[in-house]
């Protein structure tokens, strides 16, 4: 029997979906919904998909996704589309912090990182923000970050990036108004986790599972942005009027 529009499940799709944040993310919408991961090597998913499934998903689907291949964004939604229904929620949680010292001596590293934390999350947000503003309905989770509130000289490729698709997503927030689509912006702090191995916490760090929740939380209340942790969003002030001689000799 197929699923009428009325009878399936609920639709949540992660971009990344072997991202902590985005796993974590996905289980916590899992109860009830049929949750499609898609990320590289998607073959290779069975602790996601079995993660997911334990939190009670209706179903769990994997899909081949290469965030760098732009041109494969368009027909991959599509096909998402054909196949499972329109996507209820979208989370775009994919994406590189990159080496800062090889990239400053290096472009095509440099160009790297801007590609995926920058261009590529355009790109797919384009394709989203199209297909469901069509739909009528949906809602879009996009990460940026408090490094790209002000620039640090410690990691100016990646807060470049960042700080670029905060205003990019601010733009696009204002031009779904209305449209029955939802965009969320979430600004974590310094996450600690598999992309951050090695470094030293800063102050005001976060889990996967922390930003996981207070990205739930604030989608389930209609919110255009979150800072995680809350009190980010007082640090972030304080960096937009720190002076420039005392802000370039900040090493984190």
């Amino acid at each position: 029997m197929t699923d009428t529009a009325d009878s399936r499940p609920p639709l949540v799709v992660v971009f990344g979906g072997r991202s902590e944040i985005g796993l974590e993310v996905a289980t916590r919408l899992a109860s009830g919904a049929a949750v499609l991961l898609a990320a590289r090597r998607s073959d290779e998913l069975d602790a996601e998909v079995a993660a997911v499934a334990a939190a009670g998903a209706a179903a769990v689907h994997v899909r081949e996704f290469d965030a760098d291949d732009l041109d494969s964004h368009g027909p991959l939604v599509e096909s998402i589309v054909a196949e499972h229904g329109p996507i209820d929620t979208a989370v775009l949680a994919f994406g590189i912090l990159g080496d800062q010292t090889l990239a400053e001596k290096d472009p095509a590293h440099a160009a790297a990182i801007v590609r995926t934390d920058f261009v590529a999350q355009v790109s797919l947000l384009t394709v989203l923000a199209d297909t469901m503003r069509a739909a009528g309905a949906g809602a879009i989770v996009a990460f940026s970050s408090v490094a790209g509130v002000r620039v640090r000289r410690a990691n100016y490729v990646y807060g470049s990036a960042k700080a670029g698709l905060d205003g990019f997503c601010s733009g696009l927030a204002d031009a779904l108004h209305g449209s029955g689509v939802h965009l969320l912006v979430v600004r974590p702090g310094f996450v600690i986790g598999r992309m951050t191995e090695g470094m030293t916490p800063a102050p005001l760090s976060s889990t996967p599972g922390q930003v996981a929740d207070a990205t739930v939380r604030a989608l389930r209340k209609g919110r255009g942005t979150v800072w995680v942790p809350a009190p980010l969003a007082v640090l972030a002030l304080a960096f937009r009027m720190t002076p420039r001689f005392v802000w370039r000799r900040l090493r984190r």
